[in-house]
């Protein structure tokens, strides 16, 4: 099932208050960035982010699922309604997250 676009746009409310977060849609969900670097995503109307230590840290009752089959294991977020939380979570893992590789170029 793919994620709805009203989904999307209520996390992106819930984080309006932190500087550049943006969104990519790929194959009909979204990933989410912080300030440039990949925190998550949005699949099947659920946020799930990367399972880095920070992450697991902040929500240490989280539960893993995949987003899609064949995907690793990422943490699925429940608080999407505690803004303080959500933001909290996003500035927490950001030190940790890798950066974007660029795309090769030809």
């Amino acid at each position: 099932m793919p994620s709805s676009k009203s989904f999307l746009q209520y996390v992106l409310e819930q984080l309006s208050a932190l500087e550049d977060i943006t969104y990519r849609a790929m194959m009909k969900e979204y990933i989410i960035y912080y300030r440039g670097k990949i925190v998550g995503g949005i699949y099947d109307d659920r946020l799930l982010v990367k399972p880095i230590k920070s992450a697991v840290k902040y929500m240490p009752t989280a539960t893993y699922e995949l987003p899609y089959a064949g995907a690793k294991a990422m943490l699925l977020v429940n608080e999407i309604d505690d803004k303080a939380f959500l933001m909290g979570l996003f500035e927490a893992m950001y030190e940790e997250l890798p950066e974007v590789k660029g795309k090769k170029k030809k």
